[in-house]
C-alpha cells in the first residue's frame, strides 16, 4: 500500500485498532512528557476557547464558519480558532507571563498525509524572553517525543533526523541561496517591501513555474516549498529563521534591518514542525498588516474575516513576549514513524 493512500479498513475496526494502539499510546506518553517539563520550567496550562468572532487573519488560512444563536433567536457570525493565539495574548495582556496549551484547531481545505482539518496544536509563551529560547525548548520536546517513543530518530517515510544532535540554524536568505541558487535579499528593499518583477526573473531562471499574477508572497512561497524544504532537516533538524518581513505577520522586525523580522521554523526530515516568533506588541502595526492580509484574501479568494478588535486592544498593553506554536500530531507522527496524520489520531476526522 502506498503510505500517502489511507486505509480501507475504518479505524474503529478491532484488527486496525489494535494496530494503532502501539502509537496512540506513545502518544499519550509524549503529551505527559511533554506537561512535565513544561510545568518543570514554571508553565502554566491554559484552555483557550475554540470559538472566536475571527479565525486568524492571514491570507492563506482558511477558517471554518459557523453561526453562535442568542437566547433572542438572532444570530452571530463566529468561527472555530485556527490557533489559539489570540486569546493567548489576550491572557499574556492580562498578567500571565508563562503559558502554554494543547488545543484542537481547524483549518479548512487542507487535508493529506500531514494535514487534517481538525488538529492538535500546542502553543506557548514566554513573556520578556528572547524567541532564541523557544528554539531550545523545541528541540527539548523532540527528544522527549523520540525518548518516549523508544526511537533514536525521527522518521518521515525514507527520511530520518536525528534530534540529538545540534540542530542547523539557517537564515531564509541563506536557505534560498544555499538550495535553490536564489538571491531572495535582492528582492526585498531595504525598508522591507518587495519587488516582484526582480523575484519573478529569478524564478524563469531557475525554471520554477509562475503565473501573470502572482504575488511577490506567492513566489517566494512557491521557492521555499519546491525548493527549500524538502533539503531541510536532514539527518539533524533545521531552524529556518530570519523570515522576510513580509511573511511574517505577527512577528516583529529586526532592530536595524527592516528587511527580515524574528521568525523561524522548525523542520525534520522536511516536515514543517513548529513556528515561532519574537511577538509584534504594537497594536497600529498590528492592524496595518492584517488589514493588508484580508485585501490579499479578498483578492485571491473573495472572501475575508473580522479583525478581532479585542485581541488588537490588548496588544496595547501586552508585554513584549516570544511565542510558538507546534504541530503535536506531526511530532508524534515523526517520532514513532507513522506515515499519515490520522494514524496517531485517537479519532481522525471522517
Amino acid at each position: 500500500m502506498n503510505p500517502a493512500s489511507p486505509p480501507s479498513t475504518p479505524w474503529w475496526s478491532p484488527s486496525r485498532h489494535a494496530d494503532r494502539r502501539p502509537i496512540l499510546l506513545a502518544r499519550n506518553r509524549i503529551q505527559a512528557a511533554i506537561r512535565a517539563w513544561l510545568a518543570g520550567e514554571g508553565f502554566t496550562e491554559v484552555d483557550p476557547a475554540a470559538l472566536a468572532v475571527s479565525p486568524g487573519n492571514e491570507a492563506h488560512l482558511h477558517g471554518f464558519a459557523t453561526q453562535a444563536i442568542g437566547n433572542d433567536g438572532v444570530g452571530r457570525q463566529m468561527y472555530l480558532h485556527t490557533s489559539p493565539e489570540f486569546a493567548m495574548k489576550k491572557l499574556l495582556a492580562a498578567g500571565e507571563r508563562r503559558i502554554h496549551a494543547f488545543s484542537h484547531v481547524w483549518r479548512n481545505r487542507e487535508r493529506g498525509p500531514l494535514h487534517s482539518p481538525e488538529f492538535t496544536m500546542l502553543e506557548w509563551y514566554r513573556v520578556g524572553e528572547g524567541y532564541e529560547v523557544l528554539m531550545d525548548d523545541t528541540m527539548a520536546f523532540l527528544r522527549l517525543a523520540a525518548r518516549e517513543a523508544g526511537a533514536s530518530v525521527l522518521r518521515f517515510r525514507e527520511r530520518t533526523c536525528d534530534p540529538f544532535l545540534e540542530p542547523e540554524r539557517l537564515s531564509v536568505a541563506d536557505a534560498f541561496r544555499a538550495h535553490a541558487g536564489v538571491d531572495l535579499m535582492a528582492s526585498i528593499r531595504a525598508d522591507g517591501t518587495t519587488d516582484a518583477g526582480r523575484l519573478g526573473a529569478e524564478l524563469d531562471r531557475i525554471g520554477v513555474r509562475r503565473a501573470a499574477d502572482d504575488t511577490w508572497s506567492d513566489m517566494a512561497s512557491r521557492v521555499l516549498s519546491e525548493k527549500v524544504e524538502p533539503k531541510l532537516g536532514e539527518g539533524r533538524v533545521t531552524i529556518l529563521d530570519l523570515y522576510p518581513a513580509a511573511e511574517a505577520a505577527l512577528a516583529r522586525k529586526v532592530p536595524g534591518d527592516a528587511r527580515v523580522a524574528e521568525r523561524f521554523e522548525v523542520y525534520a526530515c522536511g516536515v514543517e514542525l513548529a513556528n515561532g516568533f519574537g511577538e509584534l506588541t504594537d497594536a497600529g502595526e498590528q492592524r496595518r498588516r492584517f488589514e493588508a492580509e484580508m485585501a490579499e484574501k479578498a483578492r485571491v479568494y473573495g472572501e475575508s474575516y473580522p479583525l478581532d478588535e479585542e485581541f488588537l486592544a490588548a496588544l496595547e498593553i501586552m508585554p513584549a513576549a516570544a511565542g510558538i506554536a507546534m504541530g503535536f500530531d506531526r511530532v508524534v507522527m515523526l517520532a514513532t514513524g507513522a506515515p499519515r496524520i490520522e494514524e496517531v489520531m485517537w479519532t481522525p476526522v471522517p
